[in-house]
């Protein structure tokens, strides 16, 4: 019998089958990545060490879904690119048009963190959908206030002659 530390991680078994689900229900798949120097992506779409990655069908070309790595070719602004992700650099696959998903914790053996020890865990209700907002506040952790509303005005109508 395997020891709990012999044992292979279910990350990428978690993502293979949200993946999935998210293609079976006709939803399109999302991954959330922590960029480093194991990453492979365009540098130019990474926002505050961290990529979001369309993993669609239409999106991907020889798409691979290893216990390892994914891998896959994408079209950037056009221009082709090969992508490589390691599975633990994974922070949530999600569906784009619900939001629901799956957030994974970051990975201890990353080298380059970008956040702070304490705001590696959010807590969150299990089986609670992990929503874009969500994967921008983890992030984030100090999320700026929202803008208010511009005072509200009465409309008027002008004519054109």
């Amino acid at each position: 019998m395997l020891d709990s530390m012999d044992a292979p991680s279910t990350r990428p078994y978690l993502i293979r089958a949200l993946y999935e689900w998210c293609t079976d229900s006709g939803f399109t798949p999302f991954i959330a990545v922590q960029v480093d120097d194991a990453v492979r992506v365009p540098m130019e779409f990474v926002k505050d060490g961290e990529i979001v990655l369309n993993v669609s069908f239409d999106a991907t070309s020889a798409l691979k879904l290893g216990n390892e790595y994914i891998e896959f070719k994408g079209r950037f602004g056009g221009v082709a690119r090969d992508i490589l992700v390691p599975v633990d650099h994974v922070l949530a696959i999600y569906a784009r048009e619900n939001g629901q998903g799956m957030a994974f914790p970051l990975s201890t053996k990353t080298p380059n963190k970008t956040q702070s020890p304490d705001a590696e865990g959010v807590k969150r209700a299990p089986g609670a959908a992990l929503t874009a907002v969500d994967a921008a506040q983890e992030a984030d952790p100090e999320p700026t206030p929202p803008k208010s509303p511009a005072p509200a005005s009465r409309p008027a109508l002008t004519r054109i002659k």
